[in-house]
């Protein structure tokens, strides 16, 4: 069954604005958790804009459900996520002047670094993860480098589905989908858990959620944007009902 992946990175925006206490992420994970949530994803970046080394900390040691650390492939990082533990490690690019992480980590670009990144990860007892493009040479290339899990960026399946009057039948709608099915597919060949996130909210995820042989969609924003109306827990149990009567067909 289809599972949910909750990002709060957006909850820690929030707070930062203001340089004070809260709103807690930890706290939003806990009423996340309490909405259906399978795990919580957090993204430590390196200029610490929202989320913040102890917020990682606590939420390793105060949530009851898998923690997926999003992070650059850095030796700052890479030292975090073994002394943290979190159940899953998610190699991701990362720019210091964007807004978002705008495309998948060109793991075909860097192999021989990223495969000592998993190998160290791994070794910390940490499930690896690559967050990529929906192409299959860097599909490939992840299994190269021993991942066991790949996310693919729906960006442009998202950018495509606005843009285009949230038709699900457009053709440049259905030509992104087709992108991320052909490369699920190939993920699920190669031995790796197919998973996606980015862009992903109430009006666009069901098209996704219904590819055959996902596991995990990680969604953070929207969520988090629904929640200041109707609250973490409905934002969450809503967007899970949405997926998993999508998968259900």
């Amino acid at each position: 069954m289809i599972e949910l992946g909750v990002n709060i990175d957006h909850v820690a925006t929030v707070r930062e604005a203001r340089r004070t206490h809260e709103p807690d992420p930890v706290w939003a994970a806990v009423e996340a958790h309490l909405g259906g949530a399978d795990g919580i994803t957090v993204h430590l970046r390196e200029d610490r804009r929202h989320i913040q080394d102890r917020d990682v900390r606590r939420l390793r040691e105060l949530t009851h459900i898998k923690l997926n650390l999003e992070m650059a492939a850095t030796e700052e990082m890479v030292g975090i996520a073994c002394q943290i533990k979190p159940e899953m490690a998610m190699l991701v690019p990362e720019g210091r002047h964007e807004v978002t992480t705008e495309g998948g980590l060109d793991v075909a670009g860097q192999e021989a670094r990223l495969r000592e990144v998993v190998a160290r990860l791994t070794h910390a007892g940490i499930v690896t993860s690559a967050f990529i493009d929906a192409e299959l040479p860097q599909v490939e290339a992840a299994a190269r480098i021993g991942v066991r899990v790949c996310e693919l960026h729906t960006g442009p399946y998202a950018h495509a589905f606005y843009s285009r009057g949230r038709d699900p039948e457009s053709p440049s709608v259905v030509a992104e989908l087709e992108k991320i099915r052909i490369a699920g597919a190939a993920i699920r060949a190669a031995g790796m858990r197919f998973n996606a996130g980015h862009a992903l909210n109430y009006f666009n995820v069901q098209p996704v959620a219904a590819l055959p042989g996902i596991r995990e969609l990680h969604i953070g924003h929207a969520i988090v944007s629904r929640a200041i109306f109707v609250g973490m827990r409905e934002a969450v149990a809503e967007m899970k009902r949405l997926m998993r009567e999508a998968q259900c067909g």
